[in-house]
């Protein structure tokens, strides 16, 4: 068994084993999920931390006391009908109350408005326990909170938590955001049938006719926004209820938290991102499933934002906009705040659809550093790995390392280095917001920089264009190491410009048309040993070996 696979069964082994230290994990449960059991000091989970490629301190994850309690005990009924919100968390406070245990959803429909996590709470759902959000915009209160990076005021998520430590969401259950309630669908990402059946539903188009909204308010919400989704000039709160429908939550919302589990169960359906911890330290994503529509803007599976220590293993994500990402704030917001994303451990997932598989960015104001992706699939995402940002956010994201990574049908780039990112999907540029800007600015702290990551053992059946490095040219893209990289049925080569300090090695590359590597406005390039110093904007092509 060679070191790489050594370390990648010894992650899936020791992944596992550290789940088992909570008590509301029985040996029943465990071998129903395919966990091993192993002590959580076990010699095995000591190796794969000691084999990263950075030092890295085990996830601790939560345990729990034996006290349980059945939501059913405090007036809950799963008829699909009952409003069970104060039920659900009356629950949880009472556990929370005692110390801490299991709070049961059991096999069910279960209603419900905003459900609020607690300290030393396992929120446990049953086989066949179907919770689903209430789509009544007047159950969500308006809050402070983080949206994309900023500070701002959104609706509460349907799932949140606070300030807590020891909390998990665990079993086997499904949640349902019932997020067509509140998200707009554009016109070109549907057929003409399901077009027509939108606009006959209700809601309201914009000026264009190819925007659908839920409301008048939804759409209100959306003119009032400059700067991606955060509305401007909205000042009093009878401004903020008008275009409540527009602040459409995440579905589920941890901050400042510790020690967070979320194990097994499946959400679906959300009214933005889907699950967005952010600055929380020790937590935890196994066998996880997140299925939102391909066309649903804003629908991210995943955002781990400004968290440290964070292990995403064995998830399936199907998202209508990226899937795993990375981020840490955006812009001044992000700076001030001043916490890198860190210390994540990315194993064994599988990605369906998304704007990007694997994603860094565009919010990384706060850095991003030692992350390390390993063992995944992306079948059909837009992009593959996706690192993208723009002057003004400044940032610094460095040790990244990807290895073994399987692709298939991917229509833009498997591996894409974008720094004038403007907030569009890549099916949605045109050619101005492809044009490269050559322009040189001053380098300041807005100034974002991409440096030492480390790429390797990536396939890919089917691309658009191969790679492309879009750096800036005050701050190139910078010591990016590529090797064992076979990207066949692409319709057009890589594309590299400023960039410096890249090294590719076995690298093929099969296209349909044109050269398999061009290169501009690049320094210090080595392919297959060969080094080219300074490849200026007139540019060179490059056949690989």
């Amino acid at each position: 068994m060679n070191q790489l696979t050594r370390k990648l069964f010894m992650s899936a082994i020791v992944g596992f084993s550290l789940l088992i230290g909570s008590s509301n994990i029985n040996a029943q449960t465990a071998k129903s999920l395919n966990i091993i059991e192993s002590p959580t000091d076990s010699p095995l989970k000591q190796l794969v931390y000691a084999d990263l490629p950075f030092e890295m301190s085990a996830v601790k994850q939560p345990s729990f006391p034996q006290y349980t309690v059945n939501i059913l005990s405090f007036g809950a009924k799963g008829d699909g009908i009952k409003l069970n919100t104060q039920a659900i968390n009356e629950a949880i406070k009472e556990v929370n109350a005692k110390g801490g245990g299991k709070v049961i959803i059991p096999e069910g429909l279960w209603l419900t408005g905003p459900i609020e996590l607690l300290s030393n709470v396992n929120l446990y759902t049953e086989q066949n326990a179907l919770v689903i959000f209430s789509d009544d915009f007047s159950v969500y209160p308006i809050i402070q909170t983080s949206f994309e990076g900023l500070e701002t005021r959104r609706c509460q998520s349907p799932i949140s938590a606070r300030n807590a430590e020891n909390i998990a969401i665990t079993g086997y259950g499904s949640f349902d955001g019932s997020g067509d309630a509140w998200r707009p669908v554009k016109k070109d990402k549907l057929t003409s049938a399901q077009w027509d059946k939108l606009v006959k539903s209700g809601g309201i188009l914009d000026k264009t006719k190819k925007i659908w909204y839920p409301t008048a308010g939804s759409l209100k919400g959306a003119l009032a926004c400059k700067n991606f989704n955060n509305p401007e000039g909205i000042e009093t709160n009878e401004e903020w209820n008008e275009i409540k429908p527009w602040l459409r939550p995440v579905m589920i919302s941890i901050v400042g938290s510790r020690k967070v589990l979320l194990q097994g169960i499946t959400f679906k359906n959300s009214p933005s991102w889907c699950i967005h911890p952010l600055s929380c330290e020790d937590i935890t994503l196994n066998n996880v499933k997140v299925f939102n529509p391909w066309y649903s803007q804003n629908g991210d599976a995943l955002d781990l934002e400004s968290c440290k220590n964070a292990l995403i293993q064995n998830c399936v994500f199907d998202a209508g906009d990226d899937a795993i990402c990375i981020k840490s704030g955006k812009d001044e917001d992000g700076r001030k705040r001043g916490e890198p994303c860190q210390n994540v451990l990315i194993l064994n997932n599988t990605v369906l659809h998304g704007h990007g598989g694997f994603v860094v960015g565009s919010e990384m104001s706060g850095g991003v550093k030692n992350v390390f992706v390993s063992n995944c699939t992306f079948m059909g995402t837009d992009v593959g790995l996706r690192f993208k940002s723009t002057r003004g956010r400044g940032g610094v994201v460095e040790n990244i390392f990807i290895e073994n990574i399987n692709m298939i049908n991917i229509p833009n780039e498997p591996l894409l280095f974008d720094l004038f990112y403007g907030g569009k999907a890549p099916d949605e540029l045109t050619d101005d917001d492809k044009q490269e800007k050559t322009d040189l600015m001053p380098v300041s702290i807005e100034t974002p920089a991409f440096r030492k990551i480390y790429i390797s053992n990536i396939y890919c059946k089917g691309a658009g264009r191969a790679m492309f490095f879009n750096g800036l040219p005050e701050m190139p893209i910078q010591d990016v190491t590529i090797k064992d990289v076979i990207i066949s049925g692409a319709t057009e080569g890589a594309v590299i410009s400023q960039a410096n300090g890249v090294t590719m090695n076995n690298v093929k590359i099969i296209t349909q048309k044109g050269p398999t590597l061009q290169v501009r406005n690049t320094k210090n390039l080595k392919v297959d040993g060969t080094l080219y110093k300074d490849i200026d904007s007139k540019g060179r092509m490059i056949e690989f070996k």
